[in-house]
């Protein structure tokens, strides 16, 4: 071993350890923490220097079991346990359903359904005919009597745990029902499993420790001068840490802008600074928004599962909004006031309440129509969501720009010119062409194809004049031209990229060297 050449290399909180122990002393992290006042992150990068260079060995490992409480578990020691707050409520106001218990003691539904189901298992609950839950007569149980002075000396204690060692068997099974390991956000107590690791120094420090101790090297050395130093001379009266010029200074790395979102801001400002009102909206929309107010049949194929992905939980909205929901519905019976003959089927007022996520912009449009001014611009950036295979022009999460002009004079030229404007100016494409498409709530109806170097032509997205199904419904009786573009794909073209995941790469590296053109 080169002890000179581990001497330059020894830290400050290196050296103390050495300077302060013998071989014969058990250290521990704690251990260093009191005697040597190190925080913990100093004291393991302590031990974890001197092990790489075989100064010191592991001798031990002991695992340990901790439950803290959580701010929910603080509040059950204030409002007390779910299960006795159950008990005390059926005991005062007799029997109640469920929900009736959940609503009155603002109780989660599950958390009710568990703990009854407990209860009634220990007998002090039952359901009746009514299908009512029913106090018994039965006494609490003794794991709730147990588990509440559990939480209160948790709650008294200053770092909030209890030692699952210094716990009886009885005492441990029940804490342990109110705990979790993971995702402990919703749990009264988190489970934290932690490992004293006891080193000791190896017989190579000797040599070390002696030669620290010959050059005068205490651990005090200062490592920089501040100006509080330079003020007062103090600096003068001190020794300092030797310096390695070899060493290369850190990576300086200026922030900036992501190229995606600097190209995002840049379609925002253009389409702002052409008269445009910027729209937003949730993520989370209902059919009725999401297809039924563009005048999409509630049987059409897009609305299948594999295209449109529902939620679990709510299923449903509570309500749609009048009068459009009447609105809408008269149209897809009927036809409604707007000449049409409609799609002639009876209307589902509970399917038009699932929700969804959103799977296209031109729901913004929608929310939109109703409130929007005329003659008016406005457009949106809309995250979207639909069931499809990624590739490098197809995404299952993608990001559309959606927008609409309304007005007397509006008509497939004005159109024809925003989708110019994107295709040309926004995207940086030369070569574009424009193809008839077909859309339940555009008539006509049209697509933007754009050439890309590498990937050919690929659709942009798609645009129209809004059927009057759709803009009668929403007491809009004006022209209205829409469209929605593929901002990603506009992304390709104006970053130079190949591929659409390259837009969200985790390589921060290649992220770093793409440079926006905006």
């Amino acid at each position: 071993m080169d002890i000179q050449n581990v001497i330059k290399n020894l830290h400050p909180l290196e050296i103390k350890v050495l300077l302060s122990y013998s071989q014969k002393d058990s250290l521990t992290s704690e251990k260093l923490q009191k005697e040597l006042d190190y925080k913990e992150g100093h004291a393991n990068q302590a031990f974890s220097w001197l092990s790489g260079k075989d100064l010191v060995s592991v001798v031990s490992r002991t695992p340990h079991t901790y439950y803290e409480i959580t701010d929910i578990g603080r509040q059950m020691v204030e409002l007390g346990l779910p299960e006795e707050r159950i008990i005390a409520y059926v005991k005062d106001n007799g029997a109640k359903t469920l929900p009736e218990i959940a609503a009155a003691l603002s109780i989660e539904n599950k958390d009710v359904g568990s703990a009854f189901g407990q209860l009634s298992k220990d007998g002090v609950l039952k359901m009746n005919a009514e299908k009512k839950a029913e106090y018994t007569g039965a006494a609490v149980p003794e794991r709730i009597v147990m588990a509440k002075a559990l939480f209160q000396k948790a709650a008294a204690q200053a770092d909030g745990q209890l030692d699952n060692a210094l716990l009886s068997e009885t005492e441990q099974k029940a804490v342990s029902a109110y705990a979790k390991k993971r995702g402990a956000a919703d749990s009264p107590f988190k489970i934290v499993e932690r490992e004293t690791v006891v080193y000791k120094l190896t017989p190579a420090c000797i040599d070390v420790v002696e030669a620290l101790k010959k050059e005068g090297v205490t651990g005090n050395e200062l490592g920089e001068v501040t100006p509080k130093m330079l003020s007062s001379g103090e600096w003068k009266n001190q020794r300092f840490r030797g310096y390695n010029i070899a060493i290369p200074p850190a990576r300086i790395i200026p922030g900036r802008t992501n190229p995606y979102v600097q190209f995002l801001e840049s379609v925002k400002d253009k389409l702002c600074s052409l008269g445009f009102q910027e729209f937003d909206g949730p993520l989370v929309e209902t059919e009725f928004w999401n297809g039924d107010a563009l005048f999409m049949p509630q049987f059409h194929a897009a609305r299948d599962i594999h295209d449109v992905y529902r939620i679990k939980n709510p299923t449903h909205a509570k309500s749609i909004e009048e009068p459009w929901l009447s609105n809408v519905a008269a149209e897809h019976e009927t036809g409604g006031n707007s000449g049409s003959r409609g799609w002639n089927y009876t209307f589902d007022h509970e399917f038009t309440r699932r929700l969804v996520l959103r799977s296209q912009g031109t729901v913004l449009s929608a929310h939109q129509l109703h409130k929007a001014e005329i003659p008016g611009k406005y457009f949106g950036i809309a995250r979207c969501f639909r069931y499809d295979k990624v590739d490098a022009t197809h995404l299952s999460d993608f990001y559309q720009t959606e927008g609409i002009v309304l007005g007397e004079d509006v008509n497939l030229r004005t159109l024809l010119g925003f989708l110019e404007m994107f295709a040309k100016e926004v995207a940086g494409a030369t070569e574009v062409k424009y193809v008839p498409g077909y859309f339940p709530f555009t008539e006509p109806s049209v697509e933007v194809h754009i050439k890309h170097p590498v990937l050919g032509w690929f659709e942009l997205g798609g645009s129209g004049i809004f059927r009057p199904e759709v803009t009668k419904a929403m007491g809009v009786d004006v022209p209205v031209a829409a469209w929605g573009i593929g901002i990603d794909r506009m992304a390709l073209m104006a970053l130079g990229l190949n591929d659409l995941r390259e837009l969200f790469s985790e390589n921060i590296e290649e992220v770093r060297l793409r440079k926006a053109k905006f």
